[in-house]
């Protein structure tokens, strides 16, 4: 106790020390103090008292430091060494997902009158509809902006106060306070296929199916995006169809391969109503504060009577940590929604199914798990040239219509082992070398082990320390870019 005493009076440093680290870890006041309280309430800070520590005007006890070492896994001799803290390492900005950028000359041929031309007769070649053209420049727009969008956020807050537990018929009294007239209707889905959940009719009418009544997760889903509809948009010339399996509207359908205003606008549309439905259901600060208490379990929407895709995609979105990324998709290989946070090369150029997907991709192999539950992988994909370590938890849930579908959501661990000032393309390089020699796939050997375990405990995501029980896996994007030796993929005659 009284070494631990002198070192606290000798150390001017700790309070810019834990500002920093908590800074490195995309954590806020609120985040750590939460954090603390979750290790142990009778030591934890409160925010004020922990933005005294921070500007150096009240110092910690023992037991709180003891506190902040564990949340951080830290010595508590490395927050009272009176060596000043190395240069917070910050994320990464520069590479939002996508191609990175490159100098092209010549520029004219970048001239508005050229990409007129051009874009179409590309699209037509690719297979790529003008509806498809739209969601793949709001899903560009989505990954630069790292899936924040404020405005968007406070419109849902203002209209849900910020209940994370609104009922079915809050929203519907919140939609009728809105102008909105519902009416009910009947469909079946014939042999798992698509079916309309709801549609808007101008000038104010909503219609449901009853088949929601049995499925009251979507049906709070579906009743949040016609609110976010009323609230952020005019109703004149609103197109507003939510399905589930295959859309209605077809993105395959080759007469319609020039992207124009209206695709645009509708599938802008969409997008923010759906962020804002996600917003309302999942409000920022209570939402993120009850992932931080269940360590990021996906099943917290069983909790909140809320469906596991609006739970794992608004998961991505209220996370401190920013590298995240989310799929749902149907079998086999067909993808229906994508975030990508770091840009992660994907087997769906076009969003459609390909013929030769990686199949050791976490997203395929849940389609052939017995088990209902959630699986938790490790895997090593090359990006630019380099391997990265990703970690994500996959689930698989029945739609509404009756169709089989994965979830996965899952983050890129190579700035978080940065952050910890380790070298993350060694230890990932190394860890893949590992995996190539033992046929694509190995544990993790013991000494790498410790590292990520520590890496998983300050990020607070349980299913990583999970996955770390298990094999990690050399995956690719697709068959004939395998690096396994011998490779997957064996081209036919």
């Amino acid at each position: 106790m009284a070494k631990v005493a002198s070192l606290i009076r000798k150390s001017h440093f700790l309070g810019t020390k834990i500002r920093n680290l908590r800074k490195r870890n995309h954590l806020t006041l609120e985040d750590l103090s939460a954090r603390c309280v979750k290790q142990d309430p009778a030591s934890a800070p409160s925010v004020s008292y922990l933005s005294m520590i921070e500007r150096g005007q009240r110092t910690p006890s023992e037991a709180m430091l003891e506190n902040f070492s564990t949340v951080f896994q830290k010595p508590i001799e490395w927050f009272l060494d009176s060596q000043p803290e190395a240069p917070e390492i910050a994320p990464d900005k520069g590479n939002f997902g996508g191609i990175a950028g490159m100098a092209l000359e010549p520029n004219f041929l970048f001239a508005k009158e050229i990409l007129q031309i051009a874009i179409p007769e590309m699209l037509s070649q690719a297979g790529i509809s003008g509806r498809q053209f739209a969601h793949l420049l709001i899903r560009a727009h989505q990954e630069h902006h790292q899936n924040h969008f404020p405005d968007l956020e406070r419109a849902a807050d203002e209209v849900g106060g910020k209940n994370l537990y609104l009922s079915c018929d809050d929203l519907m009294a919140i939609l009728i306070a809105k102008g909105r007239k519902v009416e009910w209707f009947e469909q079946s889905s014939p042999d798992g296929e698509g079916m309309i959940t709801s549609y808007f009719k101008e000038p104010n009418m909503v219609f449901i199916n009853r088949a929601l009544h049995a499925h009251p997760a979507r049906m709070k889903y579906d009743l949040a995006v016609h609110i976010g509809h009323a609230v952020l948009h005019n109703s004149e010339g609103l197109e507003c169809v939510l399905t589930t399996g295959e859309s209605r509207k077809s993105n395959d359908n080759p007469d319609h391969d020039t992207p124009n205003a209206q695709d645009i606008l509708s599938a802008w549309q969409d997008f923010e109503s759906s962020f804002f439905a996600g917003a309302l259901l999942c409000p920022r600060t209570p939402f993120r504060q009850l992932l931080e208490s269940r360590g990021y379990d996906v099943r917290v929407h069983e909790q909140l009577g809320i469906s596991a895709s609006v739970a794992m995609r608004r998961m991505t979105s209220v996370s401190p940590y920013p590298h995240w990324h989310y799929f749902d998709a149907y079998q086999a290989g067909k993808l229906k929604a994508v975030y990508r946070g770091n840009g992660i090369p994907l087997p769906w150029g076009n969003m459609r199914s390909v013929a030769d997907p990686c199949q050791h991709w976490a997203v395929f192999r849940k389609f052939h798990d017995d088990s209902n539950s959630a699986s938790a992988q490790l895997s090593i994909l090359n990006v630019n040239g380099k391997p990265r370590l990703y970690c994500c938890e996959s689930v698989k849930i029945v739609d509404v219509a009756n169709r089989p579908r994965v979830l996965c959501a899952g983050l890129d661990l190579n700035p978080a082992i940065n952050a910890q000032g380790i070298d993350a393309d060694a230890l990932v390089g190394e860890l893949q070398q590992a995996c190539i020699s033992h046929g694509g796939a190995s544990v993790v050997p013991y000494h790498m082990k410790t590292q990520l375990l520590r890496v998983a405990k300050i990020l607070n995501i349980q299913w990583i320390e999970r996955g770390l029980e298990g094999s990690v896996r050399v995956i690719c994007t697709r068959g004939k870019s395998c690096p396994r030796k011998p490779s997957c993929y064996v081209e036919s005659p």
